[in-house]
């Protein structure tokens, strides 16, 4: 058995906010206790002091680059990424080499992470064929191969017969269809406006009507597209979104060279785009209002030389497992956003789209927990990031919160108090 002992619990499912001490057996939690309870001395205790005491994360939008793309990232250094953002569930999306369209692939991928990964992993699988858009793949047998739902993230799905079928698809089995949302005549640059992605989610939206099914907007970056979710919900369809902690936290001011982030380079690329203020603003909003359910890391891992070039020839994306949580802690701080509503999105919130057992530390739930350090002050470089991926414009810069240990499923990954980066071990 395990105690982790001397934490703030915060898990706003299960709604505890105080000074407990959290008992686990096996995967599983046992109990809760006040900390003057006493408890066997032979029982394994980690040291929560100046914590936080959270449900392990749960990212509903990462790319773990298997199969095909090794150089970029692998489940095992993906999810170990994962492990020390705080992560306990990871969703992987379909655009690797080759896209992850079969039922083959989905039970590949699966068959993979039970070898290798660190932490929970499921896998989304294509909309179409090749994530082209061309031709609808068969989501029936998708699902029963394991796929946790469908998505072309990286590609708008442009056709609305195509939509459409997926939206049917996911009515009949109950999966959620994850929508990059974006107009291809304005993704030949990359700093295009918000009409696209505003445009794409009506048109999905209108689809939605007819078919039901359960429609979720990947990171969402602009708050016209916000107004859209918003009457969706107002009128009862099944329709959730997610943010990632970029656009949340960072705007289109990394390009112009303000804040001291670098300007004119490939590391501030991705996609959406980083937006204005007035945006960012309103996605807070959002998050705390419920408008947008999720935080998504979008996790998107790259090799050096595939970012650290002109914007024009850079990839998109950042590795943003690892830089989660001090991003939105700077949230917090500058009291934009709570730190229960934080945690909320990070932990039940997604678990609720995906319909997972996930989120919560009540007693009988699984033994997934996140151990973070709001004050803990680190500095994002290669030797202390274990992603295989680099890129992130912050890198360099100095940040505060850190997750300090992560449990999953009873399994306790402790990064130890030195500021710096151990081995990631298990006990």
């Amino acid at each position: 058995m395990l105690l982790i002992t001397g934490g703030r619990v915060l898990d706003p499912a299960g709604g505890l906010d105080g000074r407990m001490n959290v008992l686990v057996s096996g995967n599983r939690i046992e109990a809760l206790l006040d900390p003057s309870a006493s408890v066997s001395n032979d029982v394994e205790r980690l040291d929560a002091a100046g914590m936080i005491v959270a449900p392990g994360f749960v990212d509903i939008h990462a790319h773990l680059r298997y199969p095909g793309l090794p150089h970029k990232e692998t489940i095992a250094s993906g999810t170990a990424a994962a492990v020390r953002g705080g992560f306990t569930t990871v969703c992987a999306m379909a655009n690797s080499k080759p896209a992850v369209d079969t039922p083959q692939l989905v039970e590949d991928v699966l068959r993979q992470a039970e070898c290798e990964a660190h932490c929970r992993v499921h896998t989304f699988a294509g909309v179409s064929e090749e994530l082209k858009g061309n031709r609808n793949t068969m989501g029936a047998d998708l699902f029963a191969a394991g796929a946790i739902g469908l998505s072309d993230d990286g590609n708008p799905v442009r056709s609305e017969d195509i939509m459409r079928e997926a939206l049917e698809q996911s009515s009949r089995h109950g999966k959620p269809v994850s929508a990059h949302e974006e107009s291809h005549h304005e993704a030949e640059d990359f700093r295009w406006p918000c009409s696209g992605e505003v445009h794409m989610i009506r048109r999905d939206v209108e689809l939605l009507k007819s078919t039901g099914g359960r429609l979720h907007i990947a990171h969402v970056s602009c708050r016209e597209s916000l107004d859209v979710i918003a009457a969706a919900k107002a009128a009862g369809l099944s329709i959730t979104a997610e943010a990632t902690p970029h656009h949340l936290a960072l705007t289109e001011q990394v390009w112009e060279g303000e804040d001291e982030l670098p300007a004119n380079h490939g590391l501030a690329k991705v996609n959406p785009p980083l937006r204005s203020p007035q945006d960012v603003w309103a996605l807070t909003e959002a998050l705390e209002a419920g408008i947008v359910d999720a935080i998504a890391t979008d996790h998107a891992p790259h090799a050096v030389s595939e970012k650290c070039v002109e914007p024009s020839c850079a990839a998109f994306g950042f590795s943003a497992l690892e830089l989660a949580l001090p991003l939105l802690l700077q949230l917090v701080e500058a009291g934009k956003l709570s730190l229960a509503t934080m945690v909320e999105r990070l932990t039940a919130g997604p678990a609720r789209i995906m319909q997972l057992h996930a989120g919560s530390l009540v007693p009988g739930a699984q033994a997934d927990i996140c151990l973070f350090d709001p004050n803990c002050e680190w500095t994002p470089a290669r030797d202390t990031i274990v992603s295989k991926g680099k890129n992130h414009p912050l890198m360099g810069r100095p940040m505060k919160g850190r997750v300090m240990a992560t449990v999953v499923d009873g399994r306790v990954f402790d990064f130890g108090r030195d500021h710096g980066l151990r081995a990631l071990r298990a006990r």
